[in-house]
């Protein structure tokens, strides 16, 4: 029931202030448990002026999946990821889930800011307004995806092939003796986080740019590509 969603949970239904209203934001969570902690989180973060898209793993028991389903149908700024991933812990599918939901979000009639991702387990320490003012502050324009060149302690991440074991039971990412070929166009690897906060037009480019789809190619067969993918993206020059 809908409206009973929206008053137990005490959704917030409208803008609180002008600040926020002119200027949305775009959420990516990828989940797989713990329905009441997404709940939760959702309710932390949701404002009628922002945009989320959640993906909800592949191997997901059917019935949480529907319970998500029932919740995002709540919403016309809620969606579920339109492709969907098995994901698997420091594979190459997380990366690919957070893709998924960037490709649905550029086509997005809602017009947003920067997009941020969450996983399942993340809570916010900071409202929607303060989150808004620090990135006017410091990151106006600019990606928030720090990270070095890569350390001598993370080269094998990249140096050999790397395969997803997918069950349901237990999945998991193993190497292989194959020796990788250095990353295309010569780049220099960087390594940082797996979670973002980036521009609008910073994801365009990694969704139409040959190189971020070079690299991209080159990152499916390594281990943790998502924290390396952003952050070597955004040293590109311009």
């Amino acid at each position: 029931n809908c409206s009973m969603v929206l008053k137990t949970l005490h959704f917030i239904t409208r803008p609180l202030s002008d600040e926020e209203g002119n200027f949305s934001l775009a959420y990516i969570i990828t989940i797989h448990k713990e329905l009441e902690m997404f709940v939760k989180l959702l309710r932390a973060i949701y404002m009628p002026q922002n945009i989320y898209c959640i993906h909800v793993d592949e191997k997901s028991p059917k019935d949480y999946r529907a319970a998500v389903q029932t919740i995002v149908n709540c919403f016309g700024n809620i969606f579920i990821s339109s492709k969907r991933e098995n994901v698997v812990y420091a594979g190459f599918s997380r990366l690919q889930a957070d893709i998924n939901c960037m490709r649905d979000l550029v086509h997005s009639k809602i017009q947003w800011n920067y997009v941020i991702n969450l996983c399942g387990q993340d809570y916010p320490i900071k409202t929607n307004k303060d989150i808004i003012q620090y990135i006017k502050s410091k990151w106006n324009g600019k990606n928030m995806t720090p990270g070095v060149v890569q350390p001598l302690h993370m080269k094998h991440r990249t140096h050999v092939s790397y395969r997803e074991y997918v069950h349901s039971g237990m999945s998991y990412v193993y190497p292989t003796k194959n020796i990788k070929t250095k990353p295309p166009y010569n780049l220099t690897i960087y390594f940082g986080s797996a979670y973002y906060v980036l521009t609008k037009e910073f994801v365009e480019f990694t969704l139409t740019d040959a190189r971020a789809k070079d690299l991209l190619e080159w990152s499916r067969d390594t281990y943790s590509p998502d924290e390396h993918y952003w952050v070597t993206l955004n040293r590109l020059n311009g």
